[in-house]
């Protein structure tokens, strides 16, 4: 059997540190062993080197063997009931007793292997009974702090007082991991770290990485050498992961740090709060120093007590701002907008609580490409800009930030004044927006060291920074942090002030539309006067008229035919006018109704206004072409108009150099409209020879009182076209124009082919 050790060789330094795999190093610590064994027949596939040192046994005579065969039932039976009662990675350690001496032994599965990392029992520290004592008494105490820093100095003292070490730190991180020291308890003789920052290159990536998985970690001597690990030699590229191992041994970069630092021990607990890193527990010794295994779970009990009461601290500290800000924002909800001209946004902005509700320097509101400011702000020129990219940034939504510079490199400028600012958009399309504004905090941050020199560079390459002394940066172009109570009460009010403005638009428009409506009633009323008159009151002289000129005919003996044939048409005419009368009092009477509608034939109406429309034609010598055309249902008089008002058009703009031609035809079969494919229509043309428009025209040329010519020229009220558009839509139809200027014109009328 072969076998060989699994230390991972690569050269790591800080040009590669960040992709150094830190959960497979291949070696331990010294103060444990290690062994692995597989899940299903408890062989040993993996094997410390330091076995011979506390059990007696070498690593090459334990490894392919059984753990029955190696330590016996008793032992192999303890470990098995252990890991059937889910209690690996728990707080209660497996006591074993291998080869004549007691073991606390953590075990865990890593990739089908249970990795036992087993230490001496060592009686010598604290007892159990005191770290008890000492913990409740911190339950205790607990009860008395308010705020979250105080509970961290509390757990600092206790940690300290529970462990011993020289110096225990809780370490906070920030939005992009730089570390804060929140709270220490340290030895009289050394300098404190309270207040030091350090920069996240400290801690790279795969480092957090391994504190999420990872809760407690701990290094004995920086000093160490490590153990290497062993396997069978059967497959190519073996490894073991020991990312939840308490021995795993430590990069080389961050023993460097440690040595760099002066530290001899540590111990590291991680604050995990809603699934991430929020801080640790760092504890430094300036010699080697060793905890039993349960000093270490007593320690990181204290860190669970951090975590679990983060959100209720940090709810008390925000609570009193909140407090003020609610009741600022009840204050402002008693304003009332009484329209939206400027006079009522500046009386606004001037209320009292406008700013404090989220303890702003300044605000405005943009409405109706109008700026309305109060206190500090930027310039009217600089807020729509800013309207103008937030209402883009956000999507007309809300934005927040304490350093805009981020945001907007290039404006430099308005740092002074507009560092910070809370954004809410107050509709859907335009810039239309409230802002908060707060103007720039310089503050002086205390860094570990300087942390562009985290890195330090010499003949040799590349190596962690040596230097701790205090360097101190100014932090400029930044505003105070908005917290959630400020963020919250703004975006209340933001919406408070939205749902004001839109009843106001409400309510503009019932106004508007209650005077339209008043506008409607009256034009209707003078248009059934209109209607009465023209089908009562015109139609006594139209009577009298033929009256008249009946008798004319009758009695008068010496007429010449020219007056007869005058009189004759006069009379003619006369009825026509009391047909179409009749017509509209029908129209009026029918109100859009669909039982009115009856099949109408298309080529008769063409015959009729061919006889009517005879003396017109003749003049103009037009000729008029009709094929066979459908049926469709429709008002027969309103369609005959309809025709008629197309034909008149013709030959009104009819070509000075040809003689007017209209030709009336409709598509072989139904057609659909704008491609809307479950409505069929039968289409009908008139396409005529004259003078034709220009294609932007198509649509406008049917809007009321519309026209394309000069008056002088062509004589017209502009009503035609749009009165056959209205025919049309009276009969769910549509009608459409083509033309090719100077050559001709086609009106297509589309009639729906189930209008019943």
């Amino acid at each position: 059997m072969q076998i060989k050790d699994i230390v991972n060789r690569d050269i790591v330094n800080l040009t590669n540190c960040e992709q150094e795999p830190i959960h497979i190093p291949g070696s331990i610590q010294p103060h444990g062993f290690l062994i692995g064994l597989k899940e299903n027949s408890f062989i040993i596939d993996y094997c410390s080197a330091n076995t011979l040192e506390y059990i007696g046994i070498s690593h090459t005579s334990l490894l392919g063997k059984s753990m029955q065969d190696v330590f016996g039932s008793t032992a192999t039976t303890c470990l098995q009931e252990y890991i059937a009662n889910e209690q690996m990675l728990s707080s209660s350690l497996l006591k074993l007793t291998l080869e004549g001496k007691d073991y606390l032994c953590t075990v865990h599965n890593s990739s089908n292997i249970y990795i036992l990392e087993a230490e001496p029992v060592n009686t010598d520290n604290k007892k159990v009974s005191d770290v008890y004592n000492q913990t409740s008494q911190f339950l205790l105490y607990m009860h008395d702090t308010h705020t979250l820093k105080q509970l961290c100095q509390l757990v600092a003292n206790g940690v300290r007082e529970i462990t011993g070490y020289d110096r225990v730190m809780v370490y906070r991180f920030d939005k992009d991991y730089n570390g804060e020291v929140f709270a220490e308890a340290v030895r009289d003789d050394l300098e404190p770290f309270l207040g030091l920052h350090y920069p996240h290159t400290d801690i790279p990536p795969q480092a957090r990485e391994l504190y999420m998985k990872n809760l407690l970690r701990l290094i004995t001597d920086i000093d160490y050498t490590p153990v290497p690990l062993y396997t069978v030699d059967d497959t190519q590229d073996k490894n073991l992961d020991l990312s939840l191992s308490i021995l795993r041994s430590t990069s080389p970069i961050h023993v460097q740090y440690l040595h760099n630092m002066g530290v001899g021990a540590t111990l590291t607990i991680s604050l995990i709060y809603k699934k991430k890193l929020w801080g640790l527990i760092a504890c430094h010794h300036y010699s080697p120093k060793n905890l039993t295994p349960e000093i270490r779970l007593a320690a990181q009990l204290q860190g669970h007590f951090i975590t679990s009461q983060i959100d209720l601290r940090q709810a008390t500290e925000e609570y009193d701002v909140a407090r003020k800000t609610n009741e600022e924002l009840k204050k402002l909800d008693t304003f009332i907008l009484t329209g939206k001209e400027s006079g009522t946004f500046k009386d606004l902005l001037k209320t009292d609580g406008l700013l404090e509700l989220c303890n702003a320097a300044g605000a405005a509101i943009v409405y109706g490409g109008a700026v309305y400011s109060h206190g500090i702000t930027p310039t009217e020129d600089e807020i729509q800009d800013l309207a103008n990219w937030l209402a883009t940034h956000t999507n007309n939504g809300s934005f927040h930030t304490d350093k805009l510079l981020d945001y907007l490199p290039n404006r430099l400028e308005m740092c002074g004044q507009t560092s910070g600012l809370i954004y809410h958009s107050l509709d859907t399309e335009s810039n239309n927006c409230i802002i908060w504004f707060r103007p720039e905090t310089k503050t002086e941050v205390n860094w570990a060291g300087d942390p562009n020199k985290a890195i330090v560079k010499d003949k040799n390459g590349l190596y962690p920074r040596n230097s701790f002394k205090l360097w101190k940066e100014i932090v400029s172009c930044t505003s105070k942090p908005w917290i959630q109570p400020e963020i919250t009460t703004a975006a209340s009010y933001a919406n408070s002030l939205q749902r004001q403005i839109n009843l106001l638009i409400i309510s503009e428009e019932e106004e508007k539309y209650r005077k339209l409506s008043e506008l409607l009633k009256e034009t209707n009323s003078e248009l059934q006067n209109i209607n009465w008159i023209s089908t009562h009151d015109l139609q006594e002289p139209l009577r009298k008229i033929q009256i008249i000129s009946s008798r004319i005919l009758s009695k008068e003996k010496d007429i010449s035919e020219n007056v007869q044939d005058s009189i004759n048409r006069m009379n003619h005419s006369a009825g026509r006018m009391q047909t179409l009368l009749a017509d509209i009092l029908k129209y009026t009477k029918l109100r859009n109704t669909d039982g009115a509608f009856e099949p109408v034939d298309v080529n008769k109406l063409i015959e009729e206004l061919r006889d009517e429309m005879a003396e017109t034609l003749n003049e103009k010598g037009t000729v008029i072409y009709d094929e066979e055309l459908p049926k469709v249902k429709g008002v027969p008089f309103l369609l005959k108009q309809l025709l008629s008002n197309l034909i008149a058009n013709s030959i009104k703009y009819a070509a000075s150099d040809r003689s007017p031609e209209i030709k009336i035809t409709a598509s072989p079969v139904p057609m659909t409209y704008n491609g809307v494919d479950n409505e069929f229509y039968n289409v009908i043309h008139v396409t005529d020879n004259g003078i034709g428009f220009e294609p932007q025209f198509a649509e406008s040329i049917f809007n009321i009182f519309t026209k394309l010519h000069a008056s002088s020229e062509y004589k017209g009220s502009g009503v035609g076209l749009a009165l056959c558009k209205k025919i049309m839509q009276n009969h769910k139809g549509y009608i459409t124009a083509v033309s090719e200027f100077g050559k001709s014109t086609t009106i297509s009328m589309y009639f729906p082919v189930n209008n019943e």
